[in-house]
């Protein structure tokens, strides 16, 4: 981080060399402005967005940036940058004590130095002065501005995943570089950019409609945002009961209605002894210990099955299509994944030896029509792999004979 901040410092100096046109101030005025207006009718927004991120947040402010790249000279595009996050820190982040200053300088300084390659491909291309002219070169103005928006993006995502992956450790570079959502986002802020930039170019004021549509986005993201989070456990990042619960639900549902041959199949997962971890060594370590083993189980998994926290300590796993011996083979290995676990006890040891009870259910050779009936059959196998000593998995067997047997929810030593 250091490092970045170093750089771009060096970077600003060197911006200072070139000259600043008369008419460029105008522009500065209204991009700043309209950045200034965009950002304080979306603050509250952007509070929540922030509280409601769990991957890399992407912010709305590419589309200022990247039009100020294109039309100002570097050292006010550098100017214009500094401006909007001193001004999204005073207004946002100075309220939240998790994200300290030093974290906002970071984010400005990777953001001037993605400013200033934006800026070096508009001045390479011919694009700046061509707006400054009002000459549109065609097919190569075209290039630079994709060019433009392409080297800002590749900026601030390499830097933001360099500095993910050497502190946080992510489970996939997804976490590291931004979902699909999340990129096709900053692709829509950049081509917005653009536009406000082509507008700038011919008459600054008719910037100012941009700064509705911006916010328009800003509610936009936040509602899909939302709807995500309301779907999420908030500790562990899976799907939460309720989430979990309706997509089993329709899947099983799904599966029924297909030919015969078509199977869905569940897991109970259970943390051996955990309330002996909260016990011995307190809760927030049980919570890190809780975040590594639902990431671990997350990681097993084929692509498509759905890893929910049922609650507490608990696991619930909706494997679609899934044969007997398959779902076997990937309970022992989300049972040999959860052995490689450890954690900072927060006193300069280890928290690891970690195991999980796993009861395994699969329609139709669990001849149970109702997600409920599966449940309980997984629910059962779980408690019979604890009584045989937990750390293993057991299947449910084909037809019951009696009523299916919870598992037990709390942990008892000696049981």
């Amino acid at each position: 981080m250091l490092s970045v901040d170093l750089l771009a410092v060096v970077a600003l100096a060197a911006a200072t060399a070139w000259p600043v046109p008369a008419g460029s101030w105008t522009r500065f005025a209204v991009l700043a402005g309209c950045a200034a207006l965009h950002l304080h009718c979306s603050r509250w927004i952007e509070r929540i967005r922030r509280d409601h991120s769990h991957l890399p947040h992407v912010d709305l402010c590419s589309i200022w940036i990247l039009a100020g790249a294109l039309v100002l000279p570097p050292a006010l595009a550098v100017a214009l940058v500094v401006l909007m996050y001193a001004h999204r820190w005073w207004v946002v982040g100075r309220w939240d004590a998790s994200r300290p200053p030093h974290r906002n300088v970071f984010t400005t300084s990777m953001m001037v130095l993605a400013t200033l390659a934006a800026s070096a491909v508009a001045g390479v291309t011919g694009l700046r002065d061509h707006l400054h002219a009002g000459t549109p070169g065609g097919a190569l103005d075209l290039v630079g501005l994709v060019g433009a928006g392409a080297a800002q993006w590749l900026v601030n995502t390499a830097l933001v995943a360099a500095v993910i992956l050497l502190t946080v450790r992510p489970r996939s570079v997804r976490d590291a570089v931004g979902s699909a959502a999340d990129n096709l986002l900053e692709a829509g802020q950049l081509a917005l950019g653009g536009f406000v930039a082509l507008a700038v170019a011919w008459s600054p004021p008719f910037a100012l409609p941009m700064v509705v549509a911006a916010v328009a986005l800003h509610r936009t993201v936040l509602i899909h945002q939302l709807e995500l989070a309301a779907r999420t456990d908030a500790k562990t990042g899976l799907l939460n009961a309720e989430a979990w619960h309706l997509q089993a639900t329709l899947e099983l549902r799904r599966t029924r209605q297909q030919p015969p041959g078509a199977r869905v199949g569940l897991f109970m997962v259970d943390v051996d002894h955990f309330k002996d971890i909260n016990d011995t060594h307190g809760h927030q370590t049980g919570d890190v210990v809780l975040r590594r083993i639902a990431a671990a189980l997350a990681g097993a998994v084929r692509r498509g099955d759905a890893v929910g926290r049922f609650g507490g300590e608990e696991f619930a796993v909706l494997l679609p299509g899934v044969e007997h011996d398959e779902a076997v083979a990937i309970a022992e290995r989300m049972r040999a994944e959860v052995h490689r676990v450890s954690a900072d006890d927060g006193h300069g040891g280890t928290v690891g030896g970690l195991t999980v009870s796993i009861g395994i259910a699969v329609w139709p050779e669990v001849a149970e029509d109702t997600l409920e009936g599966l449940l309980a059959a997984a629910d059962s196998a779980l408690y019979e792999a604890k009584r045989l000593g937990r750390d293993q998995v057991q299947a449910a067997g084909g037809r019951r004979r009696a009523r299916w047997t919870p598992a037990a929810r709390v942990e008892r030593p000696g049981v």
